[in-house]
């Protein structure tokens, strides 16, 4: 019984893990592929993704091929939920090789584009394909950005400037850890992207990255639901509207991954399952963390400690790629952040409303509020963004001179783990820093609290 119980479950990750459902849903949505079927296999196609992810190869090559090291759990597993549906995976990868779309996409040079944003490791600009949907290509381009660093970059301070650091606090801290458990659950499973052909790569940011389970997935699940349970109690607002919210921002990252070819269907799902179990462990100590890092004593020393090593524990689990930086990016903001709120607590400034005054009614919004909050994130961003210029020059420079490592090629520099590691920490600790504690000092001298 429990051994057909296994199978079933084998049988089902491996349905669900077939490209040629992603590469059907692309379709489905208007995105056509330009696959030159003439064209062989290079060994410069071989080895575009750095952690085995080649673009270019049919699935079943890669089972035979990007799976080979036996030594390795995650790779065994991958490889026996490949082996069995290579045959329909190879006769997917033709049909959508040679089928109609495939040879009119290739003939049409009219209306291709190409990824929006090039690898930052590779350099790899991606292959051209056609949207025929341009509402569906716009609607996940927005949908992926969800769940991209940049976007929380800009949300972290708005929450924190105009609508409540409390919340803000609280969510940084869960962005920071489960996207420090998704990065390295990724590199301690090792499973590649999604085969190209028949997927078609509509984003290469990321394709050098492993990619079990979707980080985007679980950042995309997290965030809009650990605001909707911090507010939903806190702020007097319809719980239904909340709740519709957090599912909207959900689903939408979702599938925008597997729109973009990024991620198969189980990994979007076990990406989200992950995040759940994240969050049900997270959420209950939500409050006990940030009284800690606010009041306790030994909290400076803790917050550096437990986040520095964590970086270094990211840094060894693999080979570097952008995930490492990523990964320390995160929780250098998490600890910038709690050392800047800790001193705002300490001095008195941007005091919590106390507990006879929940829950919040929301703010009448009419002109005056809206131009004060638009001033407060062109200035506080426009800040932001130079201390973060002024720090990159300084840092990578820095970093290396204490290490010893030359700084002549930037990119080879920045793959020495130390180097990394303090960079992120020198730039985007300092930069959450300023957010938290130097920016609100600033808004108050120009009159914009």
């Amino acid at each position: 019984m429990a051994s057909d119980l296994l199978h079933r479950f084998v049988c089902l990750c491996r349905y669900l893990q077939d490209p040629c459902h992603v590469a059907r849903f692309q379709q489905l949505c208007g995105v056509r592929g330009t696959f030159n079927v003439n064209k062989k296999p290079t060994e410069g196609d071989e080895k575009l993704g750095v952690n085995g992810a080649g673009v270019g190869q049919c699935q079943g090559d890669r089972a035979a091929s990007g799976d080979s090291a036996h030594g390795l759990p995650g790779q065994r597993l991958r490889k026996s939920l490949n082996t069995a549906g290579s045959v329909e995976q190879d006769e997917c990868s033709d049909a959508f090789l040679n089928g109609p779309s495939g040879r009119d996409a290739e003939g049409d040079s009219k209306g291709t584009v190409k990824p929006l944003r090039r690898n930052s490791l590779t350099g790899d600009v991606g292959q051209e394909f056609i949207i025929e949907n341009k509402f569906l290509f716009y609607l996940f381009t927005i949908g992926t950005e969800l769940g991209n660093e940049m976007f929380f970059i800009v949300f972290f301070p708005f929450l924190m400037w105009n609508v409540d650091p409390y919340v803000s606090r609280q969510l940084i801290v869960v962005w920071a850890w489960v996207l420090f458990l998704g990065q390295s659950t990724k590199d301690l499973i090792r499973w590649t992207r999604p085969a190209s052909p028949p997927v078609v790569k509509v984003e290469v940011f990321y394709n050098t990255e492993y990619s079990m389970p979707s980080t985007h997935a679980m950042s995309g699940t997290a965030m809009p639901f650990s605001l909707f349970l911090l507010t939903c109690s806190r702020w007097q607002y319809p719980f239904m509207f909340g709740l519709s919210i957090a599912l909207f921002w959900c689903v939408l990252v979702c599938i925008s991954r597997i729109y973009m070819g990024m991620h198969s269907v189980l990994e979007v799902i076990t990406g989200f399952l992950y995040s759940v179990l994240i969050l049900a462990v997270l959420q209950p100590m939500l409050h006990d963390i940030d009284t800690f890092y606010l009041s306790h004593s030994y909290a400076p020393l803790v917050v550096v400690l437990v986040h520095v090593g964590f970086s270094l524990v990211a840094f060894s689990l693999d080979s570097w790629s952008t995930s490492r930086g990523d990964t320390a990016q995160a929780l250098a903001t998490a600890a910038g952040a709690a050392l800047a709120c800790r001193l705002n607590y300490q001095l008195g400034l941007q005091p919590d409303p106390p507990n006879e005054a929940l829950p919040l009614t929301l703010p009448l919004i009419d002109g005056a509020l809206l131009t004060r909050s638009f001033m407060r994130l062109l200035v506080g961003v426009t800040v932001l963004l130079a201390v973060r210029a002024a720090m990159k020059a300084v840092a990578i420079p820095l970093a290396c001179k204490i290490f010893g490592v030359p700084c002549d090629d930037v990119r080879k520099a920045r793959q020495h783990g130390q180097v990394e590691i303090a960079y992120r920490y020198m730039v985007y600790g300092t930069v959450a820093y300023s957010c938290a504690f130097l920016v609100p000092l600033l808004f108050g001298f120009l009159g914009l609290s």
